[in-house]
């Protein structure tokens, strides 16, 4: 049995299919490789305690001290505003502000973000 695709959109309004896979090689020569999102990548508190990695694909894998993905689900984008769901069904939102993930109760900055250390 065949799962439907999920579509999610990013902020400027273009879909990106979640949850399927992909045949590259069927690219039709008016497609183009899309960027990825800008906010994709590790995200860290300033401890390092926990980093959260939004990837191009639309999932997220947060880990807490060592333990590796202790959360992982699906996100999507609008504007500067996150919204999560877990693999467990709970959700949860961040927005961007300034180049700083506001996820709930963290304040998230970008790997390697010298305010971090501020």
């Amino acid at each position: 049995m065949r799962r439907p695709q999920e579509a999610r959109t990013w902020g400027d309004g273009d879909l990106v299919a979640i949850g399927c896979q992909t045949n590259h090689g069927a690219m039709a020569t008016n497609d183009t490789p899309r960027d990825p999102h800008p906010y994709v990548g590790m995200w860290v508190t300033a401890d390092g305690y926990i980093r959260q990695e939004l990837l191009p694909n639309g999932r997220y894998d947060e880990a807490r001290g060592n333990r590796q993905s202790a959360y992982t689900g699906r996100y999507t984008v609008t504007g500067n505003h996150i919204d999560y769901v877990d693999d467990l069904g709970f959700t949860a939102t961040g927005d961007i502000r300034d180049g700083i993930l506001f996820h709930e109760h963290l304040v998230l900055y970008r790997e390697g973000d010298e305010r971090a250390r501020q």
